[in-house]
């Protein structure tokens, strides 16, 4: 079965940097489209990033582009969401998911497709 497990979250004042870890277990990376979503008290679901499973093509939001960056490690089966320059706008839980269908950009985009969901790791950002 496979298994996501996110951590790396914390408490960290405007301006400042984080990167989320996701482990995953049971299915390889380097053929699983990897994304990155948040979920802030009273909003819907938001896409963060995302990575397609063969050429590894990044995608990050519009809003967090220049600020967030996805990658990942093939030999540890870990996909990363480095996180600088935070504002308390950022301020949320975070989900690693995987995808392990073939889908387009904007099926990354959404979280509809993704198949396994981490238990998400607590971000907040102080001002």
């Amino acid at each position: 079965q496979v298994q996501l497990v996110e951590s790396g979250g914390g408490l960290v004042q405007a301006g400042g940097s984080l990167r989320l870890s996701c482990i995953i277990s049971g299915r390889s990376v380097s053929r699983t489209g990897m994304g990155w979503f948040r979920q802030a008290p009273g909003k819907e679901r938001e896409f963060a990033a995302a990575i397609t499973r063969n050429e590894a093509n990044t995608y990050i939001a519009n809003s967090m582009e220049g600020r967030f960056t996805i990658s990942r490690d093939n030999a540890k089966n870990m996909v990363y969401l480095q996180m600088n320059s935070l504002k308390p706008e950022d301020t949320a839980v975070y989900y690693c998911a995987a995808s392990t269908g073939y889908p387009s950009e904007n099926y990354l985009r959404s979280g509809s497709y993704y198949d396994y969901w981490g238990q998400g790791t607590q971000v907040t950002v102080s001002s």
